[in-house]
């Protein structure tokens, strides 16, 4: 591991660039910090947390969550596994006329459910007779394939899409210990050139890759029961064609060698410090302003859409605002440039939960 430190002004993550396991085999993290490329493997049979081993598995909770950005519209597919559940959802939100249609399925103990070890190998699979979702791994791309016929009363929604990855792409790798047991084990890809077909009842797009765009948030982990996090991410292009992400977060862990805060230009990850959300709890469609310690980030967020998310499962309890809207204002690279941000479609969310 290297200590990275910024140019701009005084703090110092830990940069991980020595692959190995995530775990140790007393079950405490052998690496904690950020790194562009998933470096470490993640052992998740060596956690050690509860003195009955068998009982681990209940709290382990693993997810593969995608989201494509169409000019059109907004379209998402998850397979997680919360250990004495699984949930299985899409949605998606028409960014004209404000629509907005969510499905899910809780499956008891996740039966079922596939999902692999790492991101960078094996697939994740989930079937019975209501949908099939699968996402599967290729060179240099990662394909969906979503079929719910019933989605929306019988209207449908079917998914065929690749999200191209070359070699060498960057993403927002982070591990962090909760407590002195429980960790976080997080890899966030944006800005994935997309192709392929969506069709959600009558409304068929044609995905082009110099149009619309993907990302990935895979997450590995053990959280405490109650949990509260913000999380706000965006895939775009700017006016001169280059692709612009943004991906901050907090709520949660010790964010003390690491935070998962970075802007990616042109697929290089363009590390930040502390991000602070400033907004006004139970009011969400007040604009957002994102700003950081060093100066290089000012960001205005304003909201067009609120995507209200509550599940009451007795022992799963979990309440998620997440807002769409646009980005304006700046964003500073390493070297210093400025970059001009204008209507950049994205999210920010808060979320509170007991799982």
């Amino acid at each position: 591991m290297v200590e990275s430190y910024s140019k701009q002004r005084g703090s110092m993550q830990t940069e991980l660039v020595q692959s190995g396991p995530l775990l140790q085999q007393n079950g405490q993290l052998a690496q904690v910090g950020w790194a562009r490329q998933p470096v470490l493997d993640c052992n998740l049979e060596s956690a050690r947390f509860y003195a009955l081993r068998p009982l681990q598995r209940f709290r382990i909770k693993r997810w593969d969550y995608y989201a494509v950005f169409t000019p059109r519209r907004f379209f998402s597919a998850t397979i997680a596994d919360l250990g004495y559940a699984g949930n299985i959802f899409v949605y998606t939100l028409d960014f004209e006329t404000g629509d907005l249609h969510e499905q899910g399925l809780v499956i008891p103990l996740g039966r079922g459910i596939e999902l692999p070890r790492n991101s960078t190998g094996g697939d994740s699979h989930f079937e019975d007779k209501r949908v099939k979702l699968g996402f599967s791994l290729h060179p240099e791309k990662r394909h969906l394939s979503v079929s719910w016929p019933d989605f929306h009363d019988g209207r449908g929604i079917q998914a065929e899409i690749d999200l191209y990855t070359p070699s060498g792409y960057e993403s927002m790798n982070i591990v962090i210990p909760i407590g002195e047991k429980r960790f976080y084990y997080n890899r966030k890809i944006n800005c994935l050139p997309t192709s392929g077909t969506l069709r959600y009842g009558d409304i068929q797009e044609e995905l082009k890759p110099n149009e619309s765009l993907g990302s990935l948030d895979w997450g590995r982990g053990v959280w405490e029961y109650q949990s509260f996090w913000n999380w706000a991410s965006a895939s775009g292009f700017l006016p001169d064609g280059r692709s612009l992400g943004l991906n901050f977060g907090l709520g949660f862990g010790d964010l003390s060698a690491a935070t998962e805060n970075a802007f990616i230009l042109d697929n290089r990850i363009h590390k930040l410090d502390q991000v602070k959300f400033d907004y006004v709890s139970g009011d969400y469609m007040i604009p957002w302003r994102f700003t950081d310690n060093q100066s290089r980030l000012d960001l205005t967020f304003t909201p067009f859409k609120d995507r209200l998310a509550k599940t009451n499962l007795g022992i799963i309890n979990s309440e998620v605002h997440q807002m769409f809207g646009r980005y304006n204002g700046h964003v500073t690279t390493e070297e210093g440039d400025v970059i001009l941000v204008k209507d950049l479609v994205g999210f920010a969310e808060e979320h509170q939960a007991r799982w």
